[in-house]
C-alpha cells in the first residue's frame, strides 16, 4: 500500500510544472549575483533581455560548474559552427562535439549576444519587447537554440522563481562589479573590490584626472571620494576609491584592530580600509590634530 502511494506521489510530481518541482538553489543564486551586471550590460547594448541571458547561462553552464564552462568559459553551449577561435571538445548530442572556448566569461557573454544578433534565424526575437521574456523563451526554442522540448518552460520557470524579470527594466548596472568579476581587462588599471566598494592602485605618474579618464568617473568626484585635492599627485601604490568611502571596515574587522606601522598616517589608514577619515577619528575618540605613533592600536570597525 505504501509503495503504491509513493509511486503515485512520484508520478504526480513528474507531471507538475518545472517551477513546482524546482527548489531555490544557492548555486543558482550565486551565479545570478555574479553575472547579473554583465547580463544587464549586454542587454543595454544588444537588447536581449537580461533575464533570458541569465537563465540560459545558468542552465547551459550548470550554474558555472559544467566542464565546458570550467575548461572553456563557455556559458551558453555554443558550438563551433563558423568559429575560428579556440575550441573545446565535449559529448553532447553526439560524441566529442566541437564547442567554442573563451578567455573569460565576458567574452562568452559577448559572443552569445553576437551569436543571436548576427543570425537571421533569431531576427524575429528582436521584434519582441525587451520585457517579454516568455516570448523570448518560446522564440529561442522555436528557432532551434536547444533540442530539449521543455527548454522554453525551463527558462521561464527559472526567471520567475528567481525574479530575473526585474533586471529587464533596469537602465544601469554596476560597471565596476562587471570589470572586477568577469575578467574584462580593457582598463589600464585593474579594478578591485573591498568593503562594499571598488578601488584601483595608482601607478607612477597617476593623477585623479588620468585615473578618472580610465575608469569613466569624474576626476572631481574621485578627489572628493578620496578626500584629497583635485590636482594631487598620487604616489605609486596609493589606493584610489571609485565610490564614496564607508563609515567603517567590514564586519570581520570588528575584533581585528589596526596596529600603526612606521610611515603610516590616519589618512593612509583610512585609504587602506576605504573608511572616511572623520569616522576613523570618531571611532577612536581622537581629534584631527592627534599625531599617531608606531604601535598605536586603532579601531577600524
Amino acid at each position: 500500500m505504501r509503495r503504491n502511494i509513493l509511486i503515485a506521489l512520484l508520478t504526480l510530481a513528474a507531471c507538475l510544472p518545472v517551477e513546482a518541482q524546482m527548489k531555490w538553489s544557492q548555486s543558482y543564486q550565486q551565479y545570478f549575483d555574479q553575472y547579473k551586471d554583465l547580463a544587464i550590460e549586454q542587454m543595454l547594448r544588444y537588447h536581449i533581455p537580461a533575464s533570458i541571458t541569465l537563465a540560459q547561462g545558468v542552465l547551459e553552464s550548470g550554474a558555472g560548474r559544467s566542464e565546458l564552462t570550467v575548461k572553456g568559459n563557455n556559458h551558453f553551449g555554443i558550438k563551433c559552427h563558423g568559429w575560428t577561435g579556440k575550441t573545446i571538445y565535449h559529448d553532447d548530442d553526439e560524441d566529442n562535439e566541437c564547442f567554442r572556448a573563451y578567455k573569460n566569461a565576458y567574452d562568452s557573454y559577448e559572443d552569445h549576444s553576437k551569436f543571436l544578433t548576427s543570425s537571421s534565424r533569431y531576427s524575429s526575437l528582436f521584434e519582441l519587447k525587451q520585457t517579454d521574456y516568455k516570448g523570448w523563451a518560446y522564440g529561442l526554442k522555436a528557432c532551434g537554440y536547444a533540442t530539449n522540448p521543455r527548454y522554453a518552460i525551463q527558462l521561464i520557470d527559472i526567471i520567475q522563481l528567481y525574479k530575473l524579470y526585474e533586471y529587464d527594466s533596469t537602465k544601469k548596472y554596476d560597471k565596476f562589479q562587471e570589470h572586477e568579476t568577469h575578467g574584462k581587462h580593457m582598463l589600464a588599471h585593474q579594478v578591485y573590490a573591498f568593503n562594499n566598494n571598488y578601488y584601483v592602485i595608482a601607478k607612477a605618474g597617476d593623477t585623479f584626472r588620468s585615473i578618472g579618464e580610465d575608469v569613466g568617473v569624474s576626476y572631481k568626484k574621485l578627489a572628493k571620494y578620496n578626500e584629497n585635492d583635485r590636482e594631487a599627485q598620487l604616489e605609486e601604490g596609493d589606493y584610489v576609491w571609485l565610490q564614496k568611502k564607508r563609515r567603517n571596515a567590514p564586519k570581520e574587522y570588528k575584533k581585528r584592530p589596526h596596529i600603526v606601522s612606521d610611515g603610516e598616517s590616519m589618512y593612509s589608514i583610512s585609504q587602506k580600509y576605504g573608511i572616511r577619515l572623520k569616522y576613523l577619528y570618531k571611532m577612536n575618540d581622537l581629534t584631527p590634530d592627534y599625531r599617531i605613533q608606531v604601535g598605536d592600536v586603532l579601531r577600524i570597525r
